[in-house]
């Protein structure tokens, strides 16, 4: 038996993860069946509305916070949703 049988073997191993790299990427990406979003997708433009009011105005930066802070409230800012299961 030769030393350069088992050759093959260690070959096998690289080439092996190259194919399966291949086939994955391939698999996850599906390069060839996606479409283009921006030549396949007609998105009508409305013209912007709406106005700009003025509400209230601060000047300086002596204030450290926002009125109406609720950071450490935070049971107030997060809400369970019910699920109705019956």
């Amino acid at each position: 038996m030769s030393d350069d049988s088992g050759l093959w073997l260690l070959l096998l191993g690289p080439a092996g993860a190259t194919g399966l790299y291949w086939t994955l990427y391939r698999y996850y990406r599906n390069t060839d069946k996606s479409h283009a979003f921006e030549r396949e997708t007609t998105v009508e433009a409305q013209p912007v509305t709406g106005s700009d009011r003025q509400i209230g105005e601060v000047t300086g930066t002596r204030e450290t916070e926002i009125d109406g802070n609720n950071v450490t409230a935070y049971r107030k800012r997060v809400q369970r949703i019910e699920v109705d299961t019956g």
